[in-house]
């Protein structure tokens, strides 16, 4: 069903394009993916400010860029291909490493207090894990296990083999691992 209603969007898109009403496709593009865009700028640069930073660079490059989309992947392929590079251009300019003070807690809301620590500490951990990735695997991580996407997908978005992704996935898991039994 997923994949019918994005293979639908892609071409409201594509029609919306055709009759020169880019702005309109645009407005729905922010408005359909804004949340998921940041979040996923978010798990790869970590800071809040950072994030809002290379998602104005994203749509700035999305809303220039809008014109040439010519449907040959689904919208939301092309839409993170064009975040994550983003992102990783923003983490390589930054050249300065991720520091653990650096990760912030995001807010979980839970009626039981014992289960609200828990569940910040155990998401905490992850996100310090995480964050002691390298840039490209963070991103292959983040579309894998946040984004639910398959590897074909990521392949398109990071213009990597999917044999190479699957190793790097693996290694990404081994290492987050290794990171949670020694934290």
């Amino acid at each position: 069903m997923q994949q019918l209603n994005q293979d639908k969007y892609t071409q409201e898109i594509l029609n919306l394009i055709a009759q020169n009403k880019e702005k309109t496709a645009f407005n729905g593009l922010v408005k359909n993916y804004n949340q998921q865009l940041y979040w996923h700028i978010r798990r790869i640069v970590i800071k809040h400010d950072d994030a809002n930073d290379v998602l104005q660079n994203t749509y700035i490059k999305i809303w220039k860029s809008l014109k040439k989309f010519k449907g040959k992947s689904k919208i939301y392929t092309w839409l993170y291909r064009i975040a994550t590079n983003e992102s990783l251009t923003f983490v390589k300019k930054q050249k300065h490493t991720i520091s653990i003070e650096d990760v912030e807690l995001k807010e979980t809301q839970t009626s039981n207090q014992s289960v609200l620590m828990d569940s910040f500490e155990i998401q905490h951990k992850l996100e310090l894990a995480i964050a002691t990735l390298p840039p490209k695997q963070r991103a292959i991580f983040n579309l894998k296990y946040y984004e639910e996407l398959k590897y074909d997908e990521i392949s398109q978005i990071t213009s990597t083999s999917v044999g190479a992704l699957k190793a790097s996935y693996h290694i990404a898991v081994k290492k987050i691992e290794t990171f949670l039994k020694i934290n």
